[in-house]
């Protein structure tokens, strides 16, 4: 009878809209980002393609593979690559093979000569993620802003933000991110609809 309880709520749940779901790259998406994005619905499903491609075919390189770390991160085309290379020969593998793939428009490279980080900083970088999030919910200055349409990517500490925004939008999510403890910097690569 659990079982059978636990199935029911789960299915109203998701199918309320209210339940995350998970793109083929790990992503989360909900019905309620999906509807506030300014991406076209084809757009979300280029970049969750290239999320995608990009990381399976950097992780068929067995150098890359074993030696590096990398996140692969799409907006509408435009690609942030962050992590940690021990080479600049490997770093620049990495930013080619990227760059290589259907639909990417532009190449962020934001990743490191250094080894791959730690699990604990890794665990610290979620943190601060969930916390310029929170803090971004909090943006009420702003007629019409919203949180969802600005994307979190942590890495060592250094937050950088994507989305769709206009100039005052992404000037004030900056400033928001800034102000969360544990942020080292804020990169801003919006793609500005000004």
């Amino acid at each position: 009878m659990k079982t059978l309880y636990a199935t029911f709520l789960l299915s109203v749940f998701l199918l309320s809209g209210c339940g995350g779901m998970l793109g083929a790259s790990g992503a989360e998406v909900t019905g309620l980002s999906l509807m506030h994005d300014r991406r076209s619905s084809s757009a979300i499903m280029t970049d969750e393609r290239i999320e995608l491609d990009a990381t399976m075919e950097l992780n068929s390189h067995d150098d890359i593979s074993a030696q590096a770390h990398f996140n692969i991160t799409s907006y509408n085309g435009i690609v942030l690559v962050t992590g940690e290379a021990p080479s600049e020969q490997l770093r620049n593998k990495i930013i080619a093979i990227v760059r290589m793939i259907d639909a990417v428009r532009l190449v962020h490279d934001e990743m490191v000569i250094a080894q791959p980080s730690s699990f604990s900083s890794r665990s610290n970088d979620a943190y601060i993620t969930t916390k310029v999030k929170n803090a971004l919910t909090k943006i009420n200055d702003i007629p019409g802003f919203d949180a969802t349409r600005v994307k979190v990517i942590t890495e060592n500490g250094a937050v950088y933000l994507m989305g769709l925004l206009h100039k005052h939008e992404g000037d004030r999510a900056g400033e928001a991110a800034r102000q969360v403890k544990g942020v080292t910097k804020v990169v801003k690569v919006f793609e500005y609809i000004d």
